[in-house]
């Protein structure tokens, strides 16, 4: 109950800081299983994705998120394990150990996952390489579909090195799924999936 109420609390919080309207273009808020792939300025990013949701798949959907920064307190692990249901995974390849296990998990659960590509928060104005973790998982789960999300403007609300947030106004553009294709290897998908979210973000930004 107590993670609950925080949940809707920071949504409505959330919410009102950035000012936040989702635009759903290419696809609609259903119960699918899906993969939410989008470019990543700020830790309030998966957030605003999250909170765009219906409630009923927002339950169903859990922010990947690096198991460095957000197990460094309690508030924080109170906030991705309790709130965010968020999977962790370590940015550090260790040992034998698979880094894509968690998601994997998550995704043979029946969850639909939010995920950066980039692999990091970018500071630059162009999308950073995507990281092959996209394409894996993409292999591995053919049948969940993979949906761009363009984030206009976060990177001004919270930028890299602040601790509070500004106040702005924010889009998220949902495009249309992909999925790989027949004979697609990994470079070329990892390179449509870039362009599709690049191309999404510029028209958003066309008819702004």
């Amino acid at each position: 109950m107590v993670e609950r109420i925080c949940s809707i609390l920071l949504i409505g919080f959330a919410k009102l800081l950035t000012g936040a309207r989702c635009i759903w273009k290419g696809a609609n808020p259903e119960e699918k299983q899906r993969i939410y792939y989008a470019n990543h300025t700020s830790h309030i990013d998966f957030v605003l994705i999250w909170a765009a949701l219906p409630a009923n798949i927002r339950y169903k959907t859990r922010p990947v998120a690096a198991a460095d920064y957000w197990s460094k307190s309690k508030l924080h692990r109170f906030m991705i394990h309790k709130m965010f249901r968020g999977v962790l995974v370590d940015r550090v390849r260790k040992d034998d150990t698979n880094p894509l296990e968690p998601m994997l998990k998550a995704l043979a659960d029946g969850n639909s996952l939010i995920i950066f590509p980039e692999g990091t928060r970018n500071k630059e104005d162009t999308l950073l390489p995507f990281k092959s973790g996209l394409y894996n998982l993409a292999m591995a789960f053919p049948q969940v579909e993979i949906i761009p999300v363009w984030l206009d403007n976060l990177k001004r609300v919270m930028p890299k090195g602040h601790i509070m947030p500004l106040p702005l106004l924010c889009t998220l553009t949902v495009g249309e799924p992909i999925q790989v294709a027949a004979n697609e290897d990994r470079l070329a998908f990892l390179t449509r999936a870039r362009e599709t979210l690049i191309a999404l973000g510029a028209e958003e930004q066309n008819n702004g």
